[in-house]
């Protein structure tokens, strides 16, 4: 069934990947990632989870973000294959940035005070930039895989950040915009 206007929604804010750097990074990743790859059209940075979130909070959280400043658009450069925890007991398959991390931390860090300011908890963990490609049911060693992947050469241009509603279904997550703040 689906969520009224009105119902709590499962939220996030992020940084979307455009087509063309999908399409680019997708033919340097190689074909075979352990786990579960992510789709394409999920692909995008998370800056700050924010969970379910009603009416009234969400109301307020897009204001605090479309009074913030962001800075303006910039470009990131991906660079190499990672995982969390550790390449020993992977969970999660990610694609690094190199060029242009401290700036994409700079806005996780505004979308970080704009949710605290909004009456979110801190955050715990420090924002790491990555985008993540698989996730793995079971912890895995995947050193050599990351061994063999070499490094991703594409670059993208930041432009907005997004506040994204995520949808859990079979499969994957659907996600879709719930209001977009240019830089």
């Amino acid at each position: 069934m689906p969520a009224l206007e009105g119902d709590p929604q499962r939220l996030f804010i992020g940084v979307p990947v455009p087509e063309s750097t999908k399409l680019a990074l997708s033919r340097q990743v190689p074909s075979f990632v352990p786990g579960k790859p992510s789709p394409l059209e999920n692909w995008h940075f998370t800056l700050r989870f924010l969970g379910n979130t009603d009416v009234a909070r969400r109301a307020k959280l897009i204001e605090r973000l479309r009074a913030t400043n962001f800075g303006p658009s910039f470009d990131i450069e991906f660079d190499t294959l990672g995982a969390f925890p550790n390449p020993r007991r992977a969970r999660v398959i990610w694609l690094g940035v190199g060029r242009g991390r401290e700036r994409l931390e700079s806005v996780a860090d505004k979308a970080e005070k704009a949710a605290v300011e909004t009456g979110f908890e801190p955050e715990p963990r420090k924002f790491s930039a990555h985008l993540t490609v698989s996730r793995l049911k079971q912890p895995e060693p995947i050193a050599q895989f990351l061994a063999k992947a070499g490094r991703v050469d594409a670059i993208m241009r930041v432009t907005e950040v997004i506040l994204y509603r995520s949808e859990p279904g079979r499969g994957h997550s659907r996600y879709s915009v719930v209001a977009a703040f240019p830089l």
